[in-house]
């Protein structure tokens, strides 16, 4: 049987009721608005096949020979109630889930004249709206739920749609250089992929937002895209506001019909564009980096366009806090977080990005334990 969140969820529960609450309760709750018996806590963002190992009790040949099963034994044990990713390494050397041949990086791999053909051969987004089988995407989308959610047994299953809603990273595909030039110069070029990156964003909407009716993903996701660097956005406001804002928009519309939040990834300095985002109608962020001025506190203030509180995964910084503070600092990062959270913020606890070597396994458990012992 197919575990299923409630199509009707509560809003403010009792006390009573908040107790021996499931993560799948627990969860439902903090999107609802709702009060939880404790702070849900997220995984799936530990990138060091070793912390794996040793939480999870096994050796590396038996983490090699299925690390998704490893993975989900170990956040087990961590007391997880909800898993974004489980990241496995591209090789057994090493702990990096990309590298330097996942995407074009040099314009010399790509000369700018061939970036601008291949756009001009790109469907128009007409062309992409009509011919998708959404019948069909859905039946794989919902099969890749229904058996992952069954490997992670009392953990939700709630993976990161990226590209859901609209999409602007066309620097995977073109290269940097190439795709910050057609920005900067081809106007009408940058515009098609803005659209582009809107109707195949539309169409991950649906899929999702069908899930969500039906019971078998939640009512958030995460979604968004590293636009943004740790001096502000790679794109000027000005042009995200005119190409990308309107698709975005509209590409959130699908999850809005479901009762589904998105919680928008933000690394770097996103600020400048943080009134543009809630007013395309992101009702949340995951992430939050302290040396770019994005804190917990700022944001728990912050409303969505409907004036309602923000949905934060997070706050735990994996530069400024996890690999630096000691066990006992992480604990009181996760009870401030908490505490500024409480009546301000929905509060999910997760990390700012992926668990690297340079964080001490001692401080991950901190985290955890911090949440299930306050």
């Amino acid at each position: 049987m197919v575990p299923r969140f409630p199509a009707r969820r509560c809003n403010r529960p009792s006390a009573l009721e908040c107790t021996q609450m499931t993560s799948r309760e627990r969860i439902e709750t903090v999107i609802a608005g709702g009060t939880p018996d404790r702070t849900p806590v997220l995984g799936g963002w530990i990138a060091v096949p070793a912390y794996i190992q040793e939480l999870a009790g096994v050796s590396e040949a038996v983490y090699w020979d299925d690390p998704q099963a490893a993975s989900i034994r170990a956040y087990h044990k961590l007391g997880t109630d909800g898993l974004l990713d489980l990241f496995v390494p591209l090789r057994n050397d090493g702990y990096r889930c990309v590298d330097a041949d996942s995407f074009r990086q040099e314009s010399s791999r790509l000369p700018l004249e061939a970036a601008l053909a291949e756009i001009d051969a790109m469907p128009s987004p007409e062309q992409v709206e009509a011919g998708f089988r959404f019948d069909e995407e859905y039946a794989s989308f919902r099969d890749e739920l229904v058996r992952a959610q069954a490997a992670a047994g009392d953990m939700v299953w709630m993976p990161a749609q990226w590209g859901a809603g609209a999409g602007a990273s066309w620097y995977q595909s073109l290269g940097y250089e190439n795709y910050f030039c057609v920005i900067g110069l081809y106007e009408q070029r940058a515009r098609k992929l803005m659209e582009l990156g809107g109707v195949w964003g539309r169409c991950r909407s649906r899929l999702i937002a069908r899930a969500v009716r039906e019971g078998i993903y939640p009512g958030a996701v995460l979604l968004g895209e590293d636009i943004c660097t740790q001096k502000g956005p790679m794109i000027s406001p000005a042009f995200l506001e005119r190409y990308y804002a309107p698709e975005l928009r509209r590409g959130l519309e699908p999850l809005f019909e479901a009762g589904c939040r998105p919680v928008w990834h933000s690394d770097g300095d996103v600020r400048p564009l943080l009134d543009m985002l809630l007013d395309c109608g992101v009702q949340g962020f995951q992430g939050f980096q302290p040396e770019c001025g994005l804190t917990v506190e700022a944001m728990a203030r912050r409303r969505t366009r409907d004036g309602k509180p923000l949905l934060i995964y997070g706050p735990l910084s994996v530069t400024t806090e996890l690999p630096v503070l000691s066990p006992g600092e992480v604990r009181e990062r996760v009870y401030r977080a908490i505490d500024v959270c409480r009546g301000n913020a929905d509060l999910m606890l997760f990390v700012a990005n992926t668990i690297n070597p340079d964080v001490p396994l001692d401080n991950v458990r901190a985290m955890y334990e911090a949440v299930h012992n306050p």
